[in-house]
């Protein structure tokens, strides 16, 4: 989700050329639930500190709203995030990140979804939203913040908004999709059950998005 020419690459906030480009941190928050999805979590920042809490809680926002309660039974904010900053999010209709155009909002497939929040290294921050759907299939919805490029009014990274763009993430948001690929298959297409609690406990272990032989 950058140009390698803008001033405002997520890189360095620079121009980007090869030789500043360096791997970034890779953390795996644990899991969380809303309107009876469960998503998984990486976060990716080249600050060692992590992703502001505020920057978190703006991300989180644009999913879905729920009420009620959560699968195990835990209280779910009126945001529907439980845990947390996330724990105060809130969305209306247009902000429903996983939600597929078409006749696969009504799939049998489990609820499942994983999420990467990238802050950039300038003022931009992103959320990428990666959800089953049709069985074996990804549906993608992006959130950007603090990012003129992608749209956004303002530099406020807390100020998200989805722009209507077929960018699927950058460089550094791209490490998680390969191991959620195999392990979708590993405990959702190859066992002859399902196992959606196995799923959701195998994520990309934590380090940098890249350099991991």
């Amino acid at each position: 989700m950058t140009s390698r020419t803008s001033e405002t690459s997520k890189s360095t906030d620079s121009p980007g050329t090869a030789k500043n480009f360096a791997e970034k941190l890779l953390t795996v928050p644990p899991p969380i639930e809303v309107a009876g999805r469960r998503i998984k979590r990486y976060h990716v920042t080249a600050d060692p500190a992590g992703i502001a809490p505020d920057v978190q809680e703006a991300a989180y926002a644009m999913l879905p709203e729920a009420g009620g309660r959560s699968r195990r039974g835990a209280p779910v904010s009126s945001g529907g995030a439980r845990g947390g900053p996330e724990g105060r999010a809130r969305s209306s209709a247009r902000h429903r990140l996983w939600r597929p155009g078409g006749g696969a909002n009504q799939d049998s497939t489990p609820a499942a979804t994983f999420v990467v929040l990238h802050r950039g290294a300038d003022d931009g921050a992103y959320l990428n939203a990666y959800s089953w759907v049709w069985d074996n299939v990804l549906h993608f919805k992006g959130a950007s913040a603090g990012q003129p490029v992608l749209g956004c009014p303002d530099r406020d990274p807390t100020h998200f908004i989805a722009p209507d763009l077929p960018w699927i993430g950058c460089v550094w948001e791209l490490p998680p999709i390969l191991h959620e690929r195999d392990a979708w298959v590993r405990h959702m297409l190859a066992p002859d059950a399902p196992d959606l609690d196995a799923y959701m406990a195998d994520c990309l272990s934590e380090g940098t998005t890249g350099d991991r032989s």
